[in-house]
C-alpha cells in the first residue's frame, strides 16, 4: 500500500525574556489516500481537539490552551508523555526525553549552571499508570488507521546561544525560520522516499518563505500555490520526491499534528523552566518562580538580582534579546 508523510511544526517560547526557544516537528507515516484527511476525524476513538477535563479521550490541542486546563503542567504532560509512549518511547527523566528527541541537546546546556543540576524525575505531574493505559488504547488506534509515528523532532535553543544567533543576524524570526528549516530537514531524513505534507503554524508574522526555503531545499524546483494573509503554501519537486509545504495562522487548532507538534514544543520548555525556577529558588529563598514571559521575567530579575550577583552570572547567558 503507497504510504506519505504528514508532518507538522510549531514553536514554544519565541517571546520570553527567559528560558529557551523551542520547535518540534511531529510525523505520521499514513495510507497515501489519507494524506489530506484529519487526523482527529481518524483517531476519534481516543484523541480529540476539545479540551474538557471530563473528556475519556486524550486531549490533542493547542499547548497553551491545554497548559491553562490542567493543573499546572498536568494535562500537558500527560498528552505529550501519552503520544511519546504510543509512538513506543517511555522517557524517565528529562535529559532521557532530550536525548531522545533533540540531537546533542544536552551538552548545549553545559553553560548555564540552572540546567546542569539533578536530573528531573518524569512524570512530574501525571499518573504513570494512566500514561501507560491511555497510550496502549492510542497505540491500538494507531494501528487500526494504518498510521505509525515518527520522530518527534525537537530542536532547542538556550538563551546565550539564542542570544549569539540574534546578534549574528540581527533578526529573530531568522533565527526561529532556521530551527524550523533543522526540523524539517531532520523530518525529511527520517522519511527519505515518501511524499510529504507538512504543515506548520505560521512563523514571526513572516508571509512569503520562498527564499528561505529554496536556500534550505537546494534541488527542488518551488511551485509557489498561494500566498495570503492566512495561508502560505508551495510544493517542492525533485526527480525522486515531492514535499508540499502550508505555513497557516493558528495552524495548531487547524491541524493534529501541528497542535501535537505545539505540545512537545511547551512541554520541553516547560521542563527547561522547572529546572531553571528549581535552581535559582532553592539559591535565594522567598524567589517566586516565573515562566520567563515578558511582564513577570522582569518582575523575576529584580527580585533574584541578590543570587544574580553571587554567581557573577554574564546576563547574555541569562536574559534574552528582544
Amino acid at each position: 500500500m503507497p504510504v506519505a508523510i504528514l508532518a507538522g511544526i510549531d514553536e514554544a517560547g519565541f517571546g520570553p525574556l527567559l528560558g529557551p526557544l523551542v520547535v518540534s516537528g511531529t510525523a505520521f507515516r499514513v495510507p497515501d489516500r489519507q494524506l489530506g484527511t484529519c487526523l482527529w476525524d481518524t483517531l476519534a476513538l481516543t484523541c480529540t481537539k476539545t479540551v474538557r477535563r471530563s473528556s475519556r479521550r486524550l486531549p490533542v490541542a493547542d499547548s497553551k490552551r491545554l497548559h491553562k486546563s490542567g493543573s499546572g503542567m498536568d494535562a500537558l504532560e500527560r498528552t505529550a508523555l501519552v503520544m511519546l509512549a504510543a509512538g513506543g518511547f517511555n522517557p524517565r527523566t528529562w535529559r532521557a526525553l532530550l536525548n531522545e528527541v533533540t540531537p546533542d541537546a544536552c551538552a548545549g546546556l553545559r553553560d548555564y549552571a540552572w540546567y546542569t543540576g539533578d536530573d528531573i524525575e518524569l512524570p512530574i505531574t501525571a499518573m504513570a499508570d494512566q500514561i501507560a493505559t491511555r497510550a496502549n488504547a492510542v497505540a491500538m488506534d494507531f494501528r487500526r488507521a494504518g498510521i505509525e509515528p515518527l520522530g518527534p523532532f525537537v530542536e532547542t535553543l538556550p538563551e546565550g546561544h539564542y542570544n549569539r544567533l540574534v546578534r549574528n543576524t540581527r533578526n529573530k524570526s531568522v533565527v526561529l525560520m532556521g530551527m524550523a528549516l533543522r526540523v524539517v530537514d531532520r523530518i525529511m531524513r527520517a522519511a527519505p522516499e515518501e511524499r510529504i505534507r507538512l504543515l506548520v503554524d505560521r512563523l514571526g508574522g513572516r508571509k512569503r518563505y520562498r527564499e528561505p526555503l529554496t536556500t534550505a531545499l537546494p534541488g527542488f524546483d518551488l511551485e509557489i500555490l498561494e500566498e495570503t494573509e492566512s495561508r502560505s503554501a508551495y510544493r517542492l519537486r525533485r526527480s525522486d520526491r515531492m514535499v508540499e509545504i502550508e505555513f497557516r495562522t493558528k495552524g495548531d487548532s487547524r491541524h493534529f499534528p501541528v497542535a501535537l507538534a505545539s505540545i512537545y514544543s511547551k512541554y520541553v520548555r516547560e521542563l527547561h523552566m522547572h529546572a531553571f525556577n528549581r535552581f535559582w529558588c532553592d539559591r535565594q529563598a522567598g524567589l517566586k518562580p516565573t515562566a520567563g514571559y515578558y511582564v513577570d521575567a522582569k518582575r523575576w530579575l529584580a527580585d533574584a538580582k541578590p543570587a544574580i550577583a553571587s554567581l557573577a552570572v554574564d546576563e547574555a547567558l541569562l536574559v534574552r534579546q528582544q
